[in-house]
C-alpha cells in the first residue's frame, strides 16, 4: 500500500526546511540509479567475455555489432522512460494517483505496441542496420544470429524502460535499482548457461537477453501492482484514450525522440570524422569515449533524481520546490563531475592501458586525454538541465536546444578540424556539450513562468 505524507509549506510557498531535505532526497534517488547504471557495463563485459572465449573468432565482433543495434534502438526510444518519469512525477505532485495510473498504463501499452512494430519489421530493420555498421561476412553472420535471437524481447525491453520511468517518477529508485540488478544478473546467468551448457553459441547470448527482459517485465509488473494505491476508481477506457492527453503524450515523445536523434547524430559524426583522420586516431578516440560513457552513466543518477523531483514540484505548482530541486541537484551533479575529472587526472593513463594493449593506440589516447578530463565539467550542465526539463515535460525546449547545439558542433567541426585535426574534433565535441548547457540554462526561467500566484497545494511525496 502506498503511504502518503504531506510536506509542510512555509510562508514563501516552499517546503519548510527545504535545503537539508532536498540534499537527502536527491542523494537517496541518485545513488541507487548510479549503482544500477554501473551494472550495465558489467553486463556488457560478461557478454564480451563469453563471446571472446568461443572458438569462432567472429563471435566477439558479431555480439559487438548486434549490441550496437539494440543500444541504438533502446536509446532512440528512450522517450518512453523520460516522458513517463515526468508525467508520473507531475501527477504525484498534484496528488492525482488516478492520473499517475493512467500514465503508467498508457505508456506500457505504447511500449508494447512499438515493440510489436519492431517485431513486424525485424527483417528489413536488422538487415539495414547491420549493413550500415559494416564488418566482414562472418562477423555479419554472427551479428545476425545474435539479433535474430534477441529481437523477440523488444516489447519486454521497452516495457522495462516504462517500469523504470514510473518508479523514478514515484521516487522509488531503490526498487528500480533492485529490478535492474536482478535483470542484469539473470542475463549474465542465462548467457553463461545457454552458451556453455546448451551450446547455443552467439544465439545463446542474444536469447539470454530476451529471456531476462521477459522475466524482468513480469517482475516489474508485479512490483507496479504491489505499489498501486488502494481505493482508486476503476480504469475507464475513455480516460485512457482521451484525445488531449494522448496528443500531449505524442508531442512530448516526438520532441524527445528528435532530441535523442540529434545526440545519436553527433556521436555518429564524431566517429565518422575521427575515421577520416586515420585508423589510429579512430581507435584512440574510441578508447577515450569510454571515459565519457562512464561519466554519463554516473551523472545520470543526478539527472534522474532531478526528473522525479522537478516533476513533483511542477505537479504541485511549487516554485520554491522547483528551484530547490534544480539548484541542489545541479550542485551535486557538479561535485560528481569534478570527481570524475579528478579521477581521470589520477588514473586516466592506467585506464587507457587497461582498455587497450596496442601501444600506438595508447599513445594517441594519452595525447588527447586532457579533453576527456575537461568533458565532465563541461557536459554536466547539459546532462542535468536535461533532467530538469524532462521532469517539467518541456520537450519542445529540449528539442530546439539540441538542434541548436548540433548546429554548433557542425560549425565548430567545419572550422576547427582543418586547422587542429583531432584537437579540433574534440574541441567541437566539447563546444557541443557546453552549448547544451547554455541553451537550457537560458530557457530555464520559462519553467513555471505561466503559473498563477496562488499558494501551491500540499506537496505529496511517496
Amino acid at each position: 500500500m502506498m503511504v502518503k505524507t504531506v510536506a509542510r509549506i512555509n510562508d514563501n510557498g516552499g517546503i519548510a526546511g527545504a535545503t537539508p531535505g532536498w540534499h537527502r532526497r536527491i542523494v537517496a534517488l541518485a545513488v541507487p540509479i548510479m549503482l544500477a547504471n554501473l551494472s550495465v557495463p558489467l553486463l556488457s563485459a560478461v557478454d564480451t567475455a563469453v563471446a571472446g572465449h568461443l572458438p569462432d573468432q567472429a563471435a566477439l565482433g558479431g555480439v559487438a555489432l548486434g549490441g550496437l543495434v539494440f543500444n541504438a534502438m533502446i536509446w532512440g526510444l528512450s522517450f518512453l522512460r523520460m516522458a513517463t518519469t515526468g508525467l508520473v512525477g507531475q501527477s504525484v505532485g498534484a496528488g492525482d494517483d488516478t492520473e499517475a495510473r493512467i500514465v503508467q498504463v498508457r505508456a506500457l501499452l505504447l511500449a508494447v505496441l512499438l515493440g510489436l512494430v519492431i517485431l513486424a519489421v525485424q527483417r528489413p530493420l536488422l538487415t539495414g542496420a547491420l549493413h550500415l555498421l559494416g564488418g566482414g561476412a562472418e562477423v555479419q553472420r554472427a551479428a545476425r544470429i545474435y539479433c535474430d535471437a534477441r529481437i523477440w524481447s523488444a516489447p519486454a525491453a521497452l516495457g522495462n524502460t516504462v517500469v523504470l520511468g514510473y518508479l523514478i517518477g514515484r521516487q522509488r529508485a531503490r526498487l528500480g535499482f533492485v529490478l535492474q540488478l536482478v535483470l542484469n544478473f539473470l542475463n549474465m546467468g542465462f548467457a553463461i548457461g545457454l552458451v556453455y551448457g546448451a551450446h547455443l553459441s552467439v544465439g545463446g547470448i542474444g536469447a539470454a537477453t530476451a529471456l531476462a527482459d521477459g522475466i524482468g517485465l513480469v517482475l516489474g509488473l508485479l512490483v507496479l501492482k504491489r505499489l498501486s494505491p488502494r481505493g482508486l476508481p476503476r480504469l475507464v477506457q475513455a480516460a485512457l484514450w482521451a484525445r488531449e492527453p494522448l496528443l500531449r503524450l505524442f508531442g512530448i515523445n516526438r520532441d524527445i525522440f528528435l532530441r535523442t536523434i540529434c545526440i545519436i547524430g553527433v556521436t555518429a559524426l564524431f566517429a565518422r570524422l575521427g575515421a577520416g583522420l586515420g585508423d589510429k586516431v579512430l581507435a584512440g578516440n574510441a578508447v577515450l569515449l569510454n571515459f565519457q560513457t562512464f561519466t554519463a552513466f554516473g551523472l545520470d543518477g543526478f539527472a534522474y533524481a532531478a526528473e522525479a523531483l522537478v516533476g513533483l514540484a511542477v505537479g504541485a505548482r511549487d516554485r520554491a520546490s522547483l528551484r530547490a530541486a534544480s539548484r541542489i541537484s545541479l550542485l551535486w551533479a557538479a561535485i560528481g563531475a569534478l570527481g570524475f575529472s579528478l579521477a581521470y587526472v589520477a588514473v586516466g593513463p592506467m585506464m587507457i592501458d587497461g582498455l587497450t594493449n596496442q601501444e600506438p593506440v595508447r599513445a594517441v589516447a594519452k595525447a588527447y586525454l586532457p579533453w576527456v578530463i575537461a568533458l565532465p565539467v563541461a557536459s554536466v550542465w547539459g546532462f542535468q538541465f536535461d533532467g530538469i526539463f524532462i521532469g517539467a515535460t518541456r520537450a519542445r525546449e529540449l528539442r530546439n536546444s539540441m538542434i541548436l547545439s548540433l548546429a554548433v558542433f557542425l560549425a565548430a567541426a567545419w572550422l576547427l578540424i582543418p586547422i587542429a585535426q583531432n584537437n579540433g574534433l574534440w574541441g567541437a565535441f566539447l563546444l557541443f556539450m557546453v552549448a547544451r548547457g547554455i541553451c537550457l540554462a537560458w530557457l530555464y526561467p520559462r519553467i513555471g513562468a505561466d503559473w498563477d500566484d496562488r499558494a501551491p497545494p500540499p506537496l505529496h511525496v511517496d
